[in-house]
């Protein structure tokens, strides 16, 4: 029942990240739980200052599909009870679509890695303790063949 309860938690998470949904994303986390984003470019801090900073900078796509494949869980010991604690490895593929102007014309970013989610058996359930990216590839937008000079 635990992997499966982890398992949901990781996918809530994708989910609040695809959907914009800040106030589902920082639910996810501990009281003290922290993101760090600079792999990609971005942030490390806790997961309001994280929340903000993810919002504001997907704005830039339209279109946000993340999806977290071969998930590998391994359950922990926390003042001598089993299963307080769990560590899950995972990668992603992140496409995202880059905001057009309605023309159908709008290009995509794709990028993939691996996470890194540290997670908490609390009194409400599974959180995140700590989420890490490690972003080893991007696919930028290709440039739009009219824009670029002779």
């Amino acid at each position: 029942m635990d992997r499966l309860a982890v398992d949901d938690l990781i996918t809530e998470y994708a989910m609040a990240v695809d959907d914009g949904d800040w106030a589902a994303y920082r639910g996810l986390f501990t009281a003290d739980g922290r993101a760090d984003y600079r792999s990609a470019g971005g942030i490390e801090g806790g997961a309001g200052d994280v929340a903000g900073w993810l919002a504001g900078s997907l704005e830039l796509f339209s279109m946000r599909q993340h999806l977290i494949v071969n998930r590998r869980v391994d359950f922990g010991i926390l003042d001598h009870d089993t299963g307080d604690t769990a560590r899950v490895r995972a990668d992603y593929l992140n496409p995202l679509r880059c905001a057009g102007d309605g023309d159908g014309t709008a290009s995509d970013l794709v990028c993939g890695g691996r996470y890194d989610f540290a997670l908490l058996r609390t009194p409400e359930g599974w959180r995140l303790r700590q989420v890490v990216v490690h972003e080893k590839w991007r696919r930028l937008p290709e440039p739009d063949p009219a824009s670029v000079p002779d």
